[in-house]
């Protein structure tokens, strides 16, 4: 059992997913503001630092489908390894009846 094996309910895919989602759409943002900005006339450098500075509201309001996905996701993921934690502190105490 390597600590890369994905979670026995499948869960870890499912957060994969919605990390490369998210970040993929906050990087997609900020390539629009900065290819928008660049067409206007500033330099690319100039522009990618408005991008980046801009893009960090205008993601809280256009993602928070995403984010509240990826929320969620990550809570699964946690409450995945709680569980899995006490499992095997039990094993290691004596506590723990097969399965």
């Amino acid at each position: 059992m390597g600590s890369a094996e994905p979670g026995r309910d499948g869960r870890t895919g499912a957060l994969v997913l919605a990390v490369v989602a998210y970040v993929g759409a906050r990087l997609v943002l900020v390539a629009v503001i900065a290819g928008v900005l660049v067409l206007v006339g500033l330099p690319l450098l100039v522009a990618l630092l408005i991008a980046l500075v801009l893009a960090l509201p205008l993601s809280l309001v256009l993602f928070r489908p995403l984010r509240a996905r990826l929320t969620t996701e990550i809570a699964a993921a946690t409450a995945t390894r709680r569980e899995q934690r006490e499992r095997l502190r039990a094993e290691l105490r004596g506590d723990a009846s097969p399965e």
